[in-house]
């Protein structure tokens, strides 16, 4: 596909909320994208929706995996004010994010609000201070401004655990040359990617699955479950990579291959066919470990789901 399609559809996947455990509306999505290219698709007791490409050995058989969930914010309570306190999904923080506009995510309605930190122009004899010069701004100092009443709030459907997540028209991605700058990059660009090889791969040597995860990032319960109960050969999870100076990945195109994460190491057999398929292909590849980091693959390798994982990504360079 080229640079515009490419864009384009990034960004569709991007503009579909996806927060953690409430993915109806990528679900929807992504059944519907499928069901355009003529692919049979279906979605599993926990929420993986799946594409399983048969193989010509049909005792052996790979998953790749892209999660399709996101990270954001739950509502913890809220007050006759319409001021919500909210609580963090996943690995969120309120610097990233900044003061503005976000979506609360009712049973009945969505309905908008913006994400406030307290005035910036106070004395030090004010609690907000402490945020200026001397400490990170923690969830439980920040609300929601919602302006409504609490009978419209519950009208909507907002409850203790209604998911929050950016507004969508903060969402929408910027072009910065070959770049794309945005939220939930990590992992929408991924499902892109899952989208294509539905489309192209045909008649593999082992069953292929193709696996858009869910709640990878509250612990990868989707690919846990997945992967407990289907045989699987080998998973390749779909990420998107740090840029950091901490890490020696280098600028470029050139996908990442890890070695190890925060949660253990990956299978350096498989580590190996990629590279050689790779340097078959004319593709450089780059090795690292990263730290603070999991997938799909290392957490379905630590418990004991699968004998062989590995982690391919892309890199990041803002964000997302």
């Amino acid at each position: 596909m080229e640079y515009d399609g490419l864009f384009n559809l990034i960004e569709q996947l991007i503009l579909c909320h996806s927060p953690s455990g409430w993915e109806q509306e990528i679900d929807r999505f992504l059944l519907q994208r499928y069901q355009a290219l003529g692919v049979e698709a279906y979605q599993d007791k926990i929420g993986n929706i799946i594409v399983t490409i048969p193989g010509q050995q049909s005792d052996r058989a790979i998953a790749i995996t892209g999660h399709k969930d996101e990270i954001g914010m739950m509502v913890h309570q809220y007050n006759d004010r319409g001021q919500i306190k909210i609580n963090r999904l996943g690995g969120s923080y309120p610097w990233v994010y900044g003061e503005g506009v976000v979506d609360i995510l009712g049973d009945r309605a969505t309905v908008s609000g913006i994400l406030s930190f307290g005035s910036r122009h106070v004395s030090h004899s004010s609690p907000q201070k402490s945020q200026q010069m001397d400490q990170p701004l923690l969830w439980e100092q920040t609300w929601i401004e919602t302006l409504l009443s609490q009978a419209d709030l519950e009208q909507a459907g907002v409850r203790a655990g209604s998911r929050v997540v950016i507004g969508k028209h903060r969402k929408r991605p910027l072009r910065l040359k070959d770049h794309i700058g945005g939220y939930t990059l990590d992992n929408k660009a991924s499902l892109a990617i899952l989208l294509l090889l539905a489309e192209q791969l045909k008649n593999p040597v082992p069953t292929v699955h193709l696996v858009a995860s869910t709640q990878e990032e509250v612990g990868a319960l989707g690919a846990l479950y997945f992967s407990q109960n289907q045989s699987l050969d080998a998973l390749i999870a779909l990420e998107i990579i740090p840029l950091s100076q901490e890490y020696a990945i280098e600028p470029g195109a050139a996908p990442v291959i890890l070695s190890q994460d925060g949660y253990g190491l990956y299978d350096e057999r498989l580590n190996g066919e990629l590279v050689q398929v790779a340097a078959e292909s004319g593709v450089p590849v780059q090795r690292a470990i990263i730290q603070g980091f999991g997938s799909d693959a290392s957490i379905a390798m630590k418990f004991g789901h699968v004998c062989r994982g590995a982690c391919l990504g892309f890199r990041r360079k803002i964000p997302t």
